[in-house]
């Protein structure tokens, strides 16, 4: 394991660890890397959840349209969107992505090379399997599951 470019997600279920993908997007790697080293993800809800689709997390506001204040030139590339990837969350503006993350529960190929693909889960997916679902297509999130810390696993305990 590269403990650099690897992050533990920790939830109330449990830990998922996620393997960070420089190769694919350096730099939302490196800026997803220093926000989880300034504790900005610690304690923010998944406030988007869509059954058989993703979990999105990654905004201060708690509604989906929050951030850090620091957009990203887009990454994309050719990594699928299957079950485990985490991927940027962005408004219509390719460029627009800033904190906001999401996790696919399953296949969601239609978003391939549209959003930027920067980690895949290859431990704990059980856990993110838990985070509680939203309603409908919007899946817009009643008493949200947060993120209880994430961290880069170069700097944790």
């Amino acid at each position: 394991m590269d403990a650099e470019n690897t992050l533990y997600l920790d939830l109330d279920h449990g830990r998922v660890t996620i393997q960070l993908r420089p190769d694919l997007a350096p730099n939302h790697v490196a800026r997803i890397k220093e926000l989880a080293r300034e504790g900005f993800y610690d304690g923010l809800a998944f406030h988007r959840v869509i059954e058989g689709f993703m979990a999105q997390g990654g905004d201060p506001k708690g509604d989906g349209t929050g951030g850090s204040g620091k957009k990203l030139k887009a990454e994309f590339n050719e990594a699928p969107h299957v079950r485990g990837t985490c991927s940027m969350a962005r408004a219509a503006n390719p460029d627009s992505a800033d904190s906001q993350f999401f996790i696919c529960f399953g296949e969601a190929r239609f978003l391939d090379r549209q959003y930027t693909v920067w980690g895949q889960v290859t431990d704990g997916m059980e856990h993110v399997d838990k985070i509680k679902r939203g309603r409908g297509q919007s899946g817009t999130v009643d008493n949200p599951d947060r993120i209880v810390k994430m961290q880069v696993a170069a700097d944790a305990a």
